[in-house]
């Protein structure tokens, strides 16, 4: 027994804490899971949002609104130089440049995704930029410098806006939803992890008494 016995010191069981090849698997399984779940959210938002801005473009005269109900709700078809819900108009560059950084931090923010709502999260904001974006890059009246489709009115009062607008304000709800619930991206809740630390140490400090406990009784035994 003493021969096949690991080093003195060394614990017979892997160390608590440590993912074992299975485990390893199924992270790596749910991780694609939930970068497949942002990527059909966002294609989802950006189609819906293509399509409907197509049609509105074809059947629809600017600053002519069409009455759906009363004047609570309009199809009213403008070109938006600025941000979401026409702010900052004059400044289509910068939020061009602004647009991109989304992207950019969204994808690499993708890599450690294991949550299912942060993945709904940043789905719907990943759709939203790339739907805007695409008319800044591709409409009149140049490179970078395209206005934005909006074509939905709620009352006089309100910003007219589309549907990457409301994908981008659902998001950014459903972002502070989860930061305020703790929910991490990786699927962990803060209270839960802060929890989970001194039960972990607790249990490394159990492994190391038993070691040594054992460590003393065969040296007893020897003598």
């Amino acid at each position: 027994m003493r021969g096949v016995q690991a080093a003195p010191g060394t614990p017979l069981t892997p160390a608590v804490g440590s993912p074992t090849a299975a485990e390893a698997a199924g992270t790596g399984t749910g991780l694609r899971r939930r970068i497949g779940v942002l990527a059909a959210v966002a294609a989802f938002v950006l189609a819906a949002d293509a399509i409907s801005k197509a049609i509105v473009v074809a059947h629809l005269r600017d600053d002519q609104p069409v009455h759906l109900i009363g004047n609570v709700l309009m199809l009213w078809l403008t070109r938006n130089p600025g941000a979401a819900f026409s702010v900052g108009t004059g400044e289509t560059v910068v939020f061009t440049v602004i647009a991109f950084g989304v992207i950019v931090y969204i994808a690499r923010t993708a890599r450690k995704l294991y949550s299912l709502g942060w993945a709904i999260a940043l789905g719907l904001l990943l759709g939203g930029a790339m739907g805007n974006l695409s008319d800044r890059i591709f409409r009149a009246p140049g490179l970078f410098r395209g206005d934005v489709v909006d074509w939905i009115a709620v009352t006089r009062f309100y910003p007219i806006f589309n549907l990457a607008d409301s994908a981008i304000v659902c998001g950014g709800i459903l972002t502070v939803i989860l930061a305020m619930r703790g929910q991490h991206l990786d699927g962990t809740r803060g209270d839960a992890a802060l929890a989970s630390a001194p039960a972990d140490t607790d249990a490394g400090a159990d492994t190391d008494v038993n070691v040594d406990v054992d460590e003393d009784s065969d040296a007893d035994a020897e003598r």
